[in-house]
């Protein structure tokens, strides 16, 4: 707790002062430890949040602390106009560990995003010619907040207001592959899919849709790209989630988990598809500085030690288990779908309820679109502490539903 300072204050300062961008919640969190935070009353909370996928190793990781301050000692930032060591030991391990040969380094998903949008037109033009710039989105995705970023979207309540937007982009339906063969053509530069869309409701992109994405970019010469920003770096089970179904992109953004909570994005590529970069074409000041890196590679080197993802499968289908559990139970009329844990469970009323009546009784979670519950649990939650969010759930569904 903050010596003298109630949320209350805190709140009331903020609006003051902090543009209102976001829907927040009433509650200032202050510290955090594994799978639990507590805000600035004292109170403790079992996050299964997780920053929204970001820490992906818990609050406060031993690891992930020791990293920061050994760096913090050291050099905290130099820009891209040296050679940064870290970055090159980060882009080592993300290229061993995938199909890329090349990375790119930034400090969010939506600049990898943005950075891949450019690649692939780039690369398209250098390769094909000025005709060749479209780009294939999906309904229901989820890209970011930049401009190009936000085209991507195929959602339209994020892009009212912010007219006109970049031409060029059109949309098909996830795992609709008929639709999907009606948007790619000789003009098509690359086509964005989410491997499971997650601000969209948790919701998988089958093998075969993918398959078929993957097929076609070959068929008209376009970059198939993996937007795996919220479900790559562990989140699925699997250290990408591209590796479930076998299919390999061009190019893959990744953010949030790769930094365990120190801002970082990263794009990789084929080298085919990456020498279409050249100095000047694009760029960010504080990418891959040597503290974010100094952390990815902590990240990297706990996830991949062994047996790290086979606890991660073990546990989350624990976890799934008991969300089905539930929902059968409480007949609340959807499946439970996702990978890993990056899981939805589908609600057909009270999703916004849940979550608030949750958050009353100690469990964070959150609702997208309404009625599907979203949980992001740290992938190093232990059983007990499933058991507990859990129970939360139980006693809450049993009081409201």
């Amino acid at each position: 707790m903050l010596e003298g300072i109630t949320t209350e204050a805190i709140v009331e300062r903020g609006k003051n002062v902090v543009m209102n961008t976001y829907g927040r919640l009433p509650m200032t969190m202050v510290k955090g430890e594994g799978a639990w935070v507590w805000d600035s009353d004292g109170k403790q909370y079992l996050d299964f949040v997780t920053g929204l996928a970001v820490n992906s190793l818990g609050h406060s990781h031993p690891a992930i602390v020791r990293a920061i301050q050994d760096q913090a000692k050291e050099i905290l930032h130099t820009s891209n106009i040296y050679w940064i060591p870290n970055q090159v030991a980060l882009a080592e391990r993300l290229v061993k560990h995938s199909f890329a040969d090349k990375v790119f380094f930034c400090n969010s998903g939506a600049e990898a995003n943005e950075a891949a949008f450019k690649l692939a037109r780039k690369y398209a033009k250098k390769n094909f010619g000025e005709h060749k710039y479209e780009v294939v989105s999906l309904e229901n995705s989820f890209h970011g907040r930049t401009l190009a970023t936000l085209t991507l979207t195929g959602q339209t309540k994020y892009q009212q207001g912010f007219n006109p937007l970049p031409n060029g982009v059109s949309y098909a339906a996830l795992n609709d592959i008929e639709d999907l063969r009606s948007k790619i053509n000789n003009n098509t530069a690359a086509v964005f899919i989410e491997p499971i869309q997650g601000e969209g409701g948790v919701i998988p992109a089958s093998a075969e849709f993918l398959q078929e994405a993957r097929t076609l970019c070959d068929q008209f010469g376009a970059l198939l790209i993996f937007d795996e920003v919220q479900c790559g770096v562990g989140r699925t089970g699997k250290l990408f989630a591209y590796e479930w179904s076998g299919v390999v992109p061009d190019i893959m953004t990744l953010a949030k988990a790769l930094g365990g909570g120190v801002p970082i994005g990263a794009m990789l590529a084929s080298d085919k598809v990456a020498q279409a970069f050249q100095p000047g074409d694009h760029a960010s000041t504080f990418g891959g500085n040597p503290l974010a890196t100094a952390v990815g590679c902590a990240v990297l080197d706990i996830m991949l030690e062994e047996g790290f993802f086979e606890g991660v499968k073990e546990r989350s289908e624990y976890f799934r288990q008991g969300l089905e559990d539930l929902a059968q139970k409480y007949q609340t009329g959807g499946t439970v779908r996702g990978q890993g844990f990056i899981l939805g469970w589908p609600v057909s009323k009270l999703g916004p309820e849940i979550v608030e009546t949750c958050l009353q009784n100690g469990l964070l979670i959150n609702c997208v679109g309404g009625k599907i519950l979203r949980f992001l649990p740290p992938l190093t939650v232990e059983k007990p502490v499933i058991d507990k969010a859990l129970r939360i759930l139980d006693d809450v569904l049993a009081k409201i539903w």
